[in-house]
């Protein structure tokens, strides 16, 4: 029987890369895309400091032509990994809606550009879909409003394409991991010239971003999370929805059991309201 083979988005760095290489590692054929493989360094030295091999092509997520001519590639697809996405930090008084569209591209038409391309090879081979979204697909957070609107919407159209794929003898599941200390923080940026641009919400950004801080300091790896998509990739029935550490369960269970929504309120008011002015 051919090696099963599993596409990873995102792999230039934090939990794609860490998964990319996991899944060699674990015997699988691992396709590593990235939007720029002239930033695979990263990648290509851990592969090679662990004794694997992988296959390296650009996929840029938010073309659907780049997407199918990459996915049309391949005689063979077991699981898609769809990890890639971007951060954003801001309110919607501050920002545009033209950045919450930008960030919609990527974590969300992103998702379903490569999905679609993937689908009539994972049919075939009866195969499954693991979408890397967040526990901010669970819980809206504070500035956060257009990440957590892009997750949100993941997860309500996977949640809602499973049973439908299951039909056709494919899997649908997604990870959610919280706090992971890799790049993706960084590549948020823009810390600085928002509280300078937060205007009436400077005192409750600082406090969030104090939060972050701490939250961040206890982050789980991005080898931890993908240990978790992995499993993902050899368990013979994959749940739906799985947490990539104790912190992220106990996060996202406050929402699931939240029938009012008001413990998610209280949560992270609470984030933002440290040091603020009533004024």
């Amino acid at each position: 029987m051919s090696t099963k083979t599993v596409l990873i988005t995102g792999t230039s760095s934090g939990i794609g890369l860490a998964t990319a290489v996991a899944a060699a590692q674990s015997g699988w054929r691992v396709v590593a895309t990235m939007r720029d493989t002239t930033k695979a360094g990263a990648l290509l030295a851990a592969v090679e400091e662990a004794g694997v091999s992988i296959d390296v092509r650009a996929l840029d997520v938010t073309d659907p032509e780049s997407s199918a001519s990459c996915l049309a590639g391949l005689d063979r697809l077991d699981v898609l990994v769809n990890n890639a996405g971007a951060g954003h930090l801001g309110t919607l008084e501050q920002g545009s809606v033209e950045d919450v569209r930008a960030v919609m591209e990527v974590n969300f038409f992103g998702v379903l550009h490569v999905t679609k391309a993937a689908l009539p090879l994972l049919r075939k081979s009866k195969g499954r879909v693991v979408t890397v979204t967040s526990v901010g697909g669970v819980v809206g957070q504070p500035f956060n409003e257009a990440y957590c609107a892009a997750k949100f919407a993941v997860e309500g159209f996977m949640e809602s394409l499973a049973p439908v794929m299951a039909t056709v003898g494919v899997a649908v599941s997604v990870v959610e991991p919280g706090a992971v200390a890799s790049e993706f923080v960084v590549n948020v940026g823009g810390r600085d010239a928002a509280l300078e641009q937060a205007g009436p919400y400077a005192p409750a950004l600082s406090a969030y971003l104090a939060r972050s801080r701490e939250a961040f300091a206890a982050a789980q790896t991005p080898q931890g999370a993908a240990a978790t998509i992995v499993e993902l990739l050899n368990i013979e029935r994959p749940a739906f929805r799985v947490q990539t550490s104790d912190a992220a369960r106990a996060f996202t269970a406050v929402k699931l059991t939240d029938g009012d929504g008001s413990a998610v309120q209280t949560m992270t008011s609470s984030w933002i309201t440290q040091n603020t002015s009533t004024n």
